[in-house]
């Protein structure tokens, strides 16, 4: 099948080199996996900004945060016989796990939905707290009501969790704390209820039984969450045979809700594909993608500080066109454009 996705040919729109860092001795190694909304007729990313530390030879430094969020340095010498670096994203030391990077996210606006700048009107949200002492990434939004709730990648030593923040006006934030424990990730909410329910997709996953699996939760109050179900599981030999997760909300049409979804395969090559949701039992699958509705043949999308990588938390949609932000290599941000027709005639 081909490629669907029609690339903003001003891409990249945002690199590393257009932000300053947060603080200094740090420099920005990525910006990747954009949230994206709708705020008083300008269109609003919420960018993942990875940091690094300055470098030193023969050494490797790794960035991390105290409860207090102060930031805090570790070096390792490179020869050094416990340290495994084969993974550029993450680093094992005598047992214990660091990420090499460390993320916030910054809120950018845009009048053109192509140039995109800071405004300093709008505060940054830094990692907080014990559980998120490794930073926060890969914010998804989804608008209820007048206000706009970030699901996010809650990151520290003791694992990998899911955080809330909601806000009507983007300059101050509710905190809604971890709404799933760890390991959970790319967890998207649903933009409105169904049967009076709310619902968001989730990805927990088990090295040791199970897999990277998407999975839908229901709530009352968007706050405590229950009702599990594994909604898609990943396809051997396939295009996302080792984990799948859910881009943003899903778009309700009259064949039901779709779901764009990441997949990546036992390769690390992260694709885009498509599923179709019952519109009132959400957790039934009526179709799927079996190729990729995106795949990263760009060279921006090839090439960067993990290659081989599309990867979406982030549309704004009307009527049949998604205007979609996603990240490419986990480096840069960029956009395309998709027909809703076209992906629901694509699914097999």
């Amino acid at each position: 099948m081909a490629d669907l996705a029609k690339r903003f040919p001003q891409n990249p729109l945002l690199r590393a080199a257009d932000l300053a860092p947060s603080q200094a001795g740090l420099t920005v190694e990525g910006v990747l996996n954009p949230g994206a909304f709708r705020y008083q007729g300008r269109t609003g990313l919420v960018v993942r900004i990875a940091e690094c530390p300055l470098q030193k030879a023969g050494k490797i430094s790794v960035p991390t945060t105290d409860a207090e969020g102060m930031l805090r340095i570790v070096e390792f010498d490179l020869n050094d016989p416990k340290l495994d670096k084969r993974d550029p994203r993450v680093i094992c030391h005598d047992g214990r796990h660091y990420l090499t990077t460390l993320s916030h996210l910054r809120v950018l606006t845009s009048a053109d939905g192509i140039r995109f700048t800071e405004d300093p009107g709008f505060p940054r949200l830094l990692g907080k707290g014990e559980q998120e002492t490794f930073g926060i990434e890969d914010c998804r939004v989804t608008q209820l009501g007048d206000r706009y709730y970030l699901t996010f990648t809650q990151v520290s030593p003791d694992g990998v969790g899911v955080g809330m923040r909601s806000t009507r006006d983007w300059r101050s934030f509710a905190e809604h704390g971890m709404i799933l424990p760890p390991h959970n990730k790319d967890c998207t909410l649903f933009d409105r209820k169904v049967a009076e329910r709310y619902y968001a997709l989730h990805r927990p996953s088990s090295p040791e039984l199970g897999g990277n699996h998407i999975w839908l939760a229901g709530s009352p109050d968007l706050e405590h969450w229950g009702h599990h179900r594994c909604v898609a599981r990943t396809r051997a030999g396939m295009w996302d045979s080792a984990r799948i997760g859910a881009g943003c909300a899903p778009i309700k049409t009259a064949d039901g809700w779709l779901e764009i979804y990441h997949g990546a395969s036992l390769e690390q090559r992260y694709c885009l594909g498509a599923l179709l949701l019952d519109l009132q039992r959400p957790w039934k699958v009526l179709a799927r993608s079996l190729e990729p509705i995106m795949e990263p043949t760009a060279e921006y999308e090839q090439h960067g500080f993990f290659g081989n990588v599309v990867f979406t938390n982030g549309q704004v949609v009307e009527d049949d066109s998604i205007t979609m932000y996603y990240g490419a290599s986990d480096s840069a941000v960029c956009g395309a454009y998709f027909s809703v027709r076209e992906i629901l005639r694509s699914l097999g």
